[in-house]
């Protein structure tokens, strides 16, 4: 069944990286998707968009051309995921064998349809095929069990504070 499904996701979606027209669409995802005081500004996308668009990976509907959600993150040497990573895009590092997630999200209407685990699927294989080591990301006590099931690891509550409040950090190891 599940490669029935994958092929049925692709028949409908497109998965590719962001363009550089798209840092508008990606905000207005993200802040359909996170509460406004942990959602991303539109200044701090555009410069993601401008320095890590490989990094990014967008769904978008093929019939409309519409993008539904993305994956954004920043490639680093570090094994932390620390609140500056959310603020300052220049900490990307295009050669850094560790991927800190910053942004899962897919539009509300879009929701539980399987979106986020093919994006997921897809991000991982990405990545370790451009021998990244880890894929960190910080989410709420109750995504912790999605992640779980997606393959990430809970190393327990996060050293972020981003938003206001208290993470999980999630690891998955690569390569």
């Amino acid at each position: 069944m599940e490669a029935q499904e994958n092929r049925e996701f692709y028949d409908k979606y497109e998965l590719r990286n962001i363009y550089a027209d798209e840092a508008e669409i990606a905000e207005a995802i993200e802040l359909a998707c996170f509460p406004s005081n942990e959602a991303c500004k539109l200044s701090i996308m555009k410069q993601r968009v401008q320095l890590a668009p490989d990094i990014f990976l967008a769904a978008v509907e093929k019939e409309t051309g519409k993008m539904i959600g993305y994956i954004t993150g920043l490639a680093t040497n570090e094994v932390h995921l620390r609140d500056e990573f959310y603020t300052e895009p220049t900490l990307h590092d295009p050669e850094g064998e560790n991927v800190m997630i910053l942004s899962v999200a897919v539009l509300p209407e879009y929701q539980r349809q399987g979106i986020a685990r093919e994006m997921m699927q897809a991000y991982l294989r990405r990545e370790n095929g451009r021998n990244r080591r880890l894929i960190v990301l910080t989410c709420l006590e109750g995504k912790v069990k999605m992640y779980n099931k997606f393959g990430f690891f809970d190393c327990g509550e996060s050293g972020s504070a981003w938003g206001g409040e208290r993470w999980h950090e999630m690891v998955y190891v690569l390569n």
